[in-house]
């Protein structure tokens, strides 16, 4: 399906500016068709003088007009009369009679929506009839509330351009509940999910007619860390959200003016108990810091056992004991140097970039023993997760070391170039030096002991394959292919 923006681009000459507007209202307009009991659509006029709809809402607190999507579609015969006059005469155009769709009436509104002083598009409110009742006295003062939120459409006046664009888990809806405040900050009407979500806060009695802003302020406790916005919200003065707490519930509010040619006529104001879903994220967070800790003091303490091994090896007198020691010294510190990094990631992956390139140079400047060998990385390895970092970065680091032990014997000098290749999940990369190369009767990798390690955690941890060939021009390539695991999806499903 086509975007707002390319069917914009598309059928008219909109500036930025207004197809900005445009993505407000529809990114804010779910709270008017929930309060209107009524489908949403916005449609757009065309070069062609057509009218085709770029955006569409259903109600969550009433039936649909609309099963299907209409989005792309063009304006009926019947309907295109009221959506011209709405645009002409910059009015809100109310039907007499309704419209009959199928098996059931529609009650249909156009709303001009204004930008910069002209109409650049209409909203079509419509509302299913087909289980009309008597309205009870919180369908009514939805409506109202719909009503004003409308009125400003045609007036430029909604949405409005200071309101937050970011996410925030818990944000309120219109089921949780509704309060109605006068101009002074004063409740006219309260919905009973509303009422109850004060009522747990530690609110006593009924809300009309008193100051929510004296209410709230007198149930917060002195310690209370209190957002500075929450004054504003609670009195209806600014299109914000905050979080206000006391007595173990938090609660969610968010406060929409209403306003009548540019002065504030009150506010509608959207609150939900989060209280569990805080308590929620805090314990997440304390888990996150734990696991952090952890990794901390793993790496402290691999590195103390890299230190005893550096400590060990200058005491012996055997060179070939002094340099297996030196060897495991390295691999410790390579594991140490992963842990490092995950204490500090705020999840379980890892910048593998930062983590070649600093523990790589080191390998290569050990194994060469003064000469210069110098690494250079191409590509990029990404994210990696943590349950295939270490395996990962033993292997490159053995594949490194070998590349400059055997390649670079003897005081040469050269190159170690590490080519990393991702697509996905799955890494192919290549450990190239310009070196001696392979013995001449070789038929694959050397058999020390690091070349066994490679191979076992190759077959077993990271289930890849890997090949030693001749490089072209000279010296060794060892290309490594792997298919690493699926990184997890973090708490907000990204």
């Amino acid at each position: 399906m086509s975007t707002l923006s390319d069917l914009v681009s598309r059928h008219s000459d909109l500036g930025p500016a207004d197809v900005e507007w445009l993505h407000l209202l529809v990114g804010d307009w779910q709270l008017i068709s929930d309060l209107a009991f009524a489908d949403l659509v916005l449609w757009l006029p065309t070069r062609t003088g057509d009218y085709v709809a770029v955006a569409q809402a259903r109600p969550s607190t009433g039936a649909t007009v609309h099963y299907d999507d209409i989005v792309g579609s063009s304006a009926p015969d019947g309907q295109r009369p009221q959506l011209e006059r709405a645009l002409d005469e910059v009015r809100i155009q109310r039907s007499r009679e309704p419209r009959w769709f199928g098996t059931y009436a529609v009650r249909e509104e156009a709303v001009p929506v204004v930008h910069g002083g002209r109409p650049i598009a209409v909203v079509a409110r419509q509302t299913n009839l087909g289980g009309a009742r008597t309205p009870s006295r919180l369908e009514l003062n939805y409506v109202e509330s719909a009503d004003d939120l409308v009125a400003m459409i045609s007036r430029g006046e909604f949405p409005s351009p200071n309101a937050p664009t970011g996410p925030r888990r818990g944000a309120p809806r219109v089921g949780d509940g509704l309060i109605r405040l006068n101009s002074e900050g004063e409740v006219l009407y309260a919905s009973p999910n509303a009422l109850s979500c004060f009522h747990r806060f530690g609110v006593l009695g009924s809300l009309v007619g008193r100051s929510l802003a004296e209410v709230t302020t007198e149930l917060l406790e002195e310690s209370t860390t209190m957002d500075e916005s929450l004054p504003l919200v609670v009195m209806g003065r600014a299109p914000w959200r905050t979080d206000v707490e006391a007595r173990g519930v938090c609660l969610s509010l968010r406060a929409v003016p209403l306003t009548e040619h540019g002065q504030r006529v009150g506010a509608v104001l959207l609150c939900r108990d989060v209280s569990e879903l805080r308590r929620r994220e805090r314990e997440l967070i304390t888990k996150d810091a734990t696991i952090r800790e952890i990794h901390h003091r793993v790496k402290n303490n691999l590195q103390t056992v890299a230190a005893l091994l550096r400590l060990q090896a200058r005491r012996m007198t055997s060179a070939e004991a002094r340099e297996a020691l030196f060897e495991a010294m390295r691999r410790v510190t390579t594991i140490a140097q992963v842990h490092e990094t995950l204490s500090q990631a705020l999840d379980e992956t890892v910048d593998f970039d930062t983590l070649v390139d600093r523990s790589l140079r080191l390998a290569a400047d050990v194994a060469s023993a003064g000469a210069s060998v110098r690494t250079v990385r191409t590509g990029t390895f990404g994210m990696v997760p943590a349950e295939d970092a270490t395996a990962l970065a033993l292997v490159l680091t053995e594949l490194v070391t070998n590349a400059v032990e055997h390649g670079f014997a003897g005081g040469r000098t050269g190159t170690v170039e590490i080519i990393a290749e991702r697509t996905g999940s799955h890494l192919r990369s290549v450990v190239a030096d310009d070196g001696v190369g392979l013995p001449a009767d070789a038929t694959g990798p050397m058999t020390g002991l690091g070349t066994q390690i490679v191979g076992t955690l190759i077959r077993n941890e990271l289930r890849g394959r890997i090949d030693w060939t001749a490089r072209p021009g000279g010296g060794t390539q060892v290309v490594l292919e792997v298919d690493l695991r699926e990184r997890k999806l973090g708490r907000d499903g990204v």
